[in-house]
């Protein structure tokens, strides 16, 4: 609860930063509050409890996701002062956007209410549309906004039509309650109803297959900061609450339901790798490793032994990595008129060091050791094998082998070919979100059990 409080207040206090004109103490400042409210966040670890009638319910789930969730927008501010240094005057809202984003993301773990859930799901996708369409001069952006504001309304509704299905078969909006009431002989039909339709509207929240077509042109069209926000922490807050939902209302997953999840996690993955395979834009290909990477995400929802941890490990290494790419991405293809693979010929030679942060976020996303992206790939393997979906496990090893293809695509695109152009200087900024991100991937990667056992 102090962490919404927190979050809320952090974001008003960023818009009044340029009333009074302290622009240039925004970054520096936003970044040091939150990292006051990742402290106010830890502290709260050991002290589960409810809040205001159970509308806020803090547990070890809700504090271990709302603290990578920090740590995320922390990263994703950090990069906001290059990427916003021509439009300064804006630079307090779109950091302001980002936190009240984050404070519905916090509210979508954190909730024991499904009213408390749907506030959450909307602050956040109700900023990501703002965000998506903020290049006005850019027809493509604009596209994107529009894009993403229409079909987001349509998956809001279908969640909100879950959830009156839900409260006409249980009565209550409470999710402590409604687990409850899950456990009676016999349910009313309207509760399977109600998760399924919920379940639909998470799906697309995630770009799971098949929800997945507005995913690559949102990405494309959107900015890179917000294309970053997006493939990250919007993902991974979507995965996770999808997790909670199921797991907080003891909405026993039936076989049937369990079939419906290996085969949208199939073809998730199947899609997102071969799609990606005919990608130049950087972008688009990132967009669709998303989708395949929400498709090995979904595999938690099939096993109840430690899914929480290996949900929180998988989502934290997918994100780091991410986070490393795109700050690369920013760098490579600042003042171009496009993310294709043509911008990054060369950089091994110009910038080696950045090349081989990209180079690592890059193996990460494909499983290959000793990045957190393989060992994450393998206890979610493992985890699944012992709930006795071996095939699920073999399709997900292939699209593995097959992802490989086009992330070396871009690699070979930087040590193989020339530089067409000469770069300009790095920003420090830039070098430090790169750095210190795919550092914490590989130490993910070599200390497993530091996130794992958080909620074992």
């Amino acid at each position: 609860m102090n962490t919404l409080i927190a979050l809320v207040g952090l974001g008003v206090l960023c818009l009044l930063f340029e009333i009074i004109n302290l622009r240039k103490l925004l970054v520096p400042a936003t970044i040091l509050g939150l990292l006051g409210v990742l402290a106010l966040t830890v502290s709260e670890y050991n002290m589960p409890g409810s809040y205001y009638g159970n509308m806020i319910a803090v547990n070890a789930f809700s504090v271990s996701f709302s603290s990578l969730f920090i740590v995320l927008t922390i990263f994703l501010i950090a990069l906001s002062h290059n990427f916003y240094e021509s439009h300064q005057s804006k630079l307090s809202d779109f950091i302001a956007i980002k936190i009240f984003l984050l404070s519905g993301a916090v509210a979508m773990v954190s909730f024991g209410n499904l009213a408390m859930f749907f506030l959450g799901i909307e602050v956040l996708s109700i900023s990501l549309y703002i965000l998506a369409a903020s290049s006005r001069l850019n027809l493509k952006s604009n596209e994107a906004g529009m894009k993403y504001f229409l079909l987001g309304s349509f998956a809001s509704g279908i969640i909100l039509f879950g959830i009156c299905m839900i409260y006409g078969a249980m009565g209550t909006f409470d999710t402590t309650e409604i687990a409850e009431l899950s456990r009676s002989a016999e349910l009313p039909i309207w509760f399977p109803i109600g998760i399924a339709l919920v379940t639909i509207g998470m799906f697309f929240k995630i770009a799971a297959v098949p929800f997945h077509f507005w995913a690559p042109d949102v990405y494309e069209g959107s900015p890179a900061l917000t294309t970053a926000t997006m493939s990250t922490l919007a993902k991974v807050t979507a995965m996770a609450t999808l997790f909670k939902l199921l797991t907080a209302m003891n909405a026993e997953i039936s076989y049937q339901y369990q079939i419906v999840v290996v085969i949208v996690s199939m073809a998730s993955m199947t899609v997102g790798n071969i799609m990606a395979l005919k990608q130049a834009n950087v972008k688009r290909m990132l967009a669709f490793s998303g989708i395949s990477h929400a498709g090995y995400m979904l595999m938690t929802l099939l096993s109840t032994n430690n899914s929480a941890g290996n949900l929180l490990y998988y989502a934290a290494a997918y994100s780091l990595s991410g986070i490393a790419a795109f700050a690369v991405i920013l760098y490579v293809c600042k003042n171009r008129d496009n993310e294709d693979i043509v911008n990054f010929h060369g950089l091994g030679k110009t910038n080696p060091l950045l090349a081989a942060i990209l180079t690592g976020a890059l193996l990460s996303m494909a499983g290959i050791p000793i990045f957190a992206g393989f060992f994450a790939k393998l206890t979610l393997f493992s985890q699944t094998i012992q709930a006795g979906y071996l095939v699920l496990v073999i399709v997900a090893v292939v699209n593995s082998i097959i992802s490989v293809g086009y992330y070396f695509k871009l690699i070979l695109a930087m040590y193989t070919k020339e530089a067409d152009k000469a770069r300009t200087g790095t920003p420090v900024l830039i070098y430090g979100v790169a750095i210190v991100s795919i550092l914490l991937n590989l130490a993910l990667g070599l200390f497993p059990s530091l996130v794992m056992d958080l909620l074992g």
